[in-house]
Order: C-alpha cells, then sequence, then structure tokens
C-alpha cells in the first residue's frame, strides 16, 4: 500500500459515506491491492478530517457490502470483489446477441447514473465531464477512433454518482466488457462517419448539459436516448450486414 494518501478533494455528503468512498478510490486505483491493509485510523483521520466513531462506521458499512474485512490483532484488509464475483465474467467471443444485451445492460445502468449525477456532482466532478466531453469533441473532428474518449466521458459521469458500486461495474462494463463488444462488429458496415458523428456530438452534449443544469428526469432520458439509439443503429447495421450475405 501506498503510504503518501491524498487528501480529500471535496466535502462529501455524508463523512462516513466519504470515508468509503476515499477507500473504494484508493482500491480502484490500485493504491491498495486485494489482501492489503486498509489505512489505518490514524491515517484516514489525518486525511479527511473526520473522528474516529465516523471511520468506524465506514469500515462497518464496508464489512457489510464485502469490500473488507477485520482480523483481530491485524488491522483491515481489502478483500478481492472483482466483477467476476457479481456475474460479470468476460465471454471471449461476443454474438450479436450479447452485444446487444450488453447495450440493454448499460442502458439500464447508465440512465439512472446520470440520473444520480445530476443530482449529486460537485463543481469539480462537473469540470472534469466537460474536460472529457470537450476531448472526445475535439477528435470527433480528427480521423480515429474515439472510443477511448467515450470511455472516458461515461465514466467521469459515472464517478459523479458518487457510488463506488456502480462506478466499479461500469468501469468493468467499459474497460473490459466494451472492447470485446467493438471487437465482435468491427466487420459490420455503419453509417457514413459524418452522419454518425453528428449524431453522438449532439446526444453527449445533451447529457452533458442536463447534467450541468442538476435536472435528474432529462440527464436520464438524455443518456437513454442515446443508448437506446446506440443499439438501434447497430441493430440495424446487423440485420443489414446478414441480409446481405444471403
Amino acid at each position: 500500500m501506498d503510504s503518501s494518501l491524498p487528501l480529500a478533494s471535496h466535502k462529501p455528503r455524508s463523512l462516513a459515506q466519504g470515508v468509503v468512498n476515499y477507500v473504494a478510490e484508493l482500491i480502484r486505483d490500485s493504491r491498495i491491492a486485494p489482501g492489503e491493509k486498509v489505512p489505518s485510523e490514524a491515517e484516514i483521520i489525518r486525511a479527511l478530517g473526520v473522528s474516529r466513531s465516523v471511520v468506524r462506521e465506514a469500515m462497518s458499512h464496508m464489512q457489510a457490502a464485502g469490500m473488507v474485512e477485520t482480523r483481530q490483532g491485524k488491522g483491515t484488509f481489502v478483500l478481492d470483489r472483482t466483477p467476476h464475483t457479481m456475474g460479470l465474467a468476460l465471454k471471449h467471443n461476443m454474438s450479436k446477441e450479447d452485444v446487444l444485451s450488453l447495450l440493454e445492460l448499460r442502458i439500464m445502468l447508465e440512465t439512472e447514473a446520470a440520473g444520480l449525477a445530476a443530482t449529486r456532482r460537485s463543481d469539480a466532478q462537473l469540470q472534469r465531464i466537460r474536460a472529457c466531453l470537450d476531448t472526445f469533441l475535439a477528435h470527433c473532428d480528427k480521423p480515429g477512433n474515439t472510443a477511448a474518449d467515450d470511455t472516458q466521458l461515461h465514466l467521469a459521469i459515472a464517478q459523479a454518482t458518487n457510488n463506488p458500486y456502480l462506478l466499479d461495474v461500469l468501469t468493468h462494463i467499459h474497460k473490459e466488457q466494451l472492447p470485446l463488444a467493438r471487437q465482435a462488429s468491427a466487420h459490420i458496415p455503419r453509417d457514413a462517419p459524418e452522419v454518425y458523428i453528428a449524431r453522438v456530438r449532439q446526444e453527449h452534449e445533451d447529457i452533458v448539459g442536463t447534467i450541468a443544469r442538476q435536472d435528474p428526469e432529462s440527464a436520464r432520458a438524455a443518456m437513454r436516448t442515446h443508448l437506446s439509439n446506440s443499439r438501434e443503429r447497430l441493430r440495424r447495421a446487423h440485420e443489414l450486414h446478414e441480409a446481405g450475405r444471403r
């Protein structure tokens, strides 16, 4: 574990939840690996400026959630909570049905994530979302793949939910599952690039705009529209490709 722990960047809505988010971020950033000890009470108190009772409440929440376990006389250790344990095992040979099912899952999860982000996002998190959008839009005007920029934008929105479990699942989907889904559909002809880019630019701008306005219902609608459109575009492309092979 890295002993130089970062200070909290902004005041959490709940002190105990702030400690949970803090430890979860250390785990996600690989500052603490499964099997290693979490920071001591004294280290967390020093980093976050909270009381000992708040730290203990947070540790109780994390134990109940299966994030950590306390070993008598030894300390508190990170458990191996990989996405595989949540039923998200990788499928390396994705079918068309797998790819469309993954988009359905994203619609369910990311629609709510957008609504939560609109409600809970901090100013710093909004700045991060906008920076990711700017990078995405800048790369839309250049030849090349915008998948990495799209991933960063969607994960910045997920992070603004301040729900470490939702971020955990969406990080796995975007970084592990989506590359396989894109690979499985890479041979399918799509709309002309300029048509596709114009659509996704507007859809992403709509999502970020609603989060900036802190309008959760419009944020949910914008994200659902974007991902539903993505699913429909992909479904049609597969159907046209299959029809052309007959």
